[in-house]
């Protein structure tokens, strides 16, 4: 499985790349591959400030719909518009293209919760 390093993870196989204070939030390679083939993306919390833990979309796959929960507090900026047509970028570049979410982190948003690539690998076994 792949788990950059440079990424922060949740118990909930999501993965965050923090830049200043915006979040891009994804799937990590592991959900993925335990979903399957991803055939919708479904968020309609763009411009909704969510608490950390609370669901900001779903995907769906061929078997299976599945809650997206939010790694970190703060406002939804912005939904990855190439999921809408191309739903698969989630399984063929889930840490590229295949991002989902940008939030703006609200002020003094916990992190202790998120995982290291080390934790998470552990995690996942």
């Amino acid at each position: 499985m792949n788990t950059p390093s440079e990424l922060k993870y949740t118990k909930d196989h999501e993965w965050v790349k923090l830049e200043g204070n915006v979040a891009t939030v994804g799937i990590t390679d592991f959900a993925q591959s335990e979903l399957g083939d991803i055939v919708f993306v479904d968020v309609d919390t763009v411009d909704d400030d969510l608490n950390s833990g609370e669901v900001f979309g779903s995907v769906e796959a061929v078997k299976t719909v599945s809650d997206l929960y939010l790694p970190v507090s703060g406002k939804v900026i912005e939904f990855n518009e190439e999921l809408e047509g191309e739903p698969e970028l989630v399984n063929t570049d889930p840490y590229g293209k295949g991002w989902i979410v940008k939030v703006e982190l609200s002020e003094g948003a916990d992190q202790s919760e998120l995982l290291t690539a080390e934790q998470y690998q552990e995690l996942i076994g």
